[in-house]
């Protein structure tokens, strides 16, 4: 982790006063190699290949068919830049590629479709998120992906292409865009339900516990959902533009199935917000069990004291050193002297016993 942070603020610091456009990678290696998968495909014709170069890409970028581009590995900067320039990518969008600390947004260009935004899944213990950045481009004909790392939720969707039945393939790259975002955003059920159920066991934690672990977990799950609301939040904004972008590469077919995804993703955004306030009444939950649990310590301690205040009285006057205190002489001195310790003893006892105080 502390590698990550070191390589991500060393990017950083690298573009400062870089002039806008100057491709760097911002984010840390994620893969060693850049793989470049295609999926060409029409009602009646199907492809899938690996390219083993940028330079073919080529015949794609003008094929009537659909291609699907999906590239995985984004810190070979030459590369990316070389497939950029095969398709006619605004340098800016290709910097916004690279960088992939972006939040979710949606760009509009001449002759393509810029969208990137945040899959997040759970890791394989399935006890904190994890976040890569995915970013579409799209064309005329075609959609270029862009993920950090090989592996995505997309598998489904690579074997409903491969069906020459599927409605996939009755439809051109903007449903095919449409597909892959709301796989996306179906996938944040899971993590939506991963925070409910950590909040509900959080919450009945909470009152019981006072260690520091139950004070780590919940700034952990804090800093986790805060996360999780910025990857999902943007979200929204950038659906509806797409539902309301009057431009030719968004059909009335697939604003429609838009619609759909909206729906998706503001219901995730209000299960967030309501995690939030979950959250935030568990830490109070916890913060007043410690605190009654210093009171109810507190009032013990209290009470002790307040016992041994009149028998520490008792003993500081027969402790003096006065030769002529009248009872030193008397017989029975010191076993009245216990008989009244015991007495106001068992008094207060009592007298804080009927005030439940005890």
């Amino acid at each position: 982790m502390e590698n990550n942070e070191e390589q991500l603020s060393q990017a950083i610091s690298k573009k400062v006063g870089l002039p806008p456009g100057t491709l760097i990678h911002v984010g840390s290696k994620k893969s060693e190699h850049v793989s470049i998968e295609l999926v060409d495909y029409s009602k009646d014709h199907y492809q899938s290949k690996i390219l083993p170069t940028p330079e073919d890409c080529t015949e794609h970028a003008t094929s009537k068919s659909t291609s699907w581009i999906n590239i995985c590995g984004l810190h070979q900067v030459d590369k990316i830049a070389a497939i950029g320039q095969k398709f006619g990518l605004h340098h800016l969008l290709v910097e916004d590629v690279l960088n992939t600390k972006q939040r979710p947004k949606l760009e509009v260009f001449e002759d393509h479709l810029f969208v990137t935004l945040k899959m997040i899944g759970l890791n394989k213990k399935g006890k904190s998120i994890i976040s890569e950045q995915i970013s579409f481009v799209l064309g005329d004909t075609w959609l270029l992906s862009f993920q950090e790392i090989k592996g995505d939720l997309f598998d489904g969707i690579r074997e409903r292409l491969k069906n020459s039945g599927s409605q996939l393939r009755d439809f051109g790259p903007d449903y095919l865009l449409y597909r892959l975002i709301d796989t996306v955003v179906d996938n944040y059920y899971h993590v939506s339900e991963y925070f409910s159920d950590a909040s509900e066991k959080l919450e009945d934690r909470a009152l019981r516990e006072t260690e520091r672990e139950i004070v780590l977990e919940l700034q952990h799950t804090k800093r986790s959902l805060l996360k999780f609301r910025k990857a999902v939040v943007p979200i929204r904004e950038v659906i509806t533009r797409l539902q309301r972008d009057e431009s030719k590469f968004i059909t009335d077919h697939t604003r429609r199935y838009l619609h759909d995804v909206y729906d998706h993703i503001l219901h995730v955004s209000e299960s967030v917000e309501a995690q939030r306030e979950v959250l935030s009444t568990v830490v109070d939950l916890h913060m007043s069990g410690v605190s009654n649990k210093m009171n109810k310590i507190m009032q013990v301690l209290t009470v002790i004291s307040s016992i041994f205040i009149p028998l520490t009285f008792l003993a500081g006057i027969y402790g003096m050193n006065f030769e002529h205190i009248p009872e030193l002489k008397w017989e029975y001195g010191y076993p009245t002297f216990w008989g009244a310790i015991i007495v106001i003893f068992i008094g207060m006892l009592i007298y804080f016993k009927r005030r439940k105080w005890l």
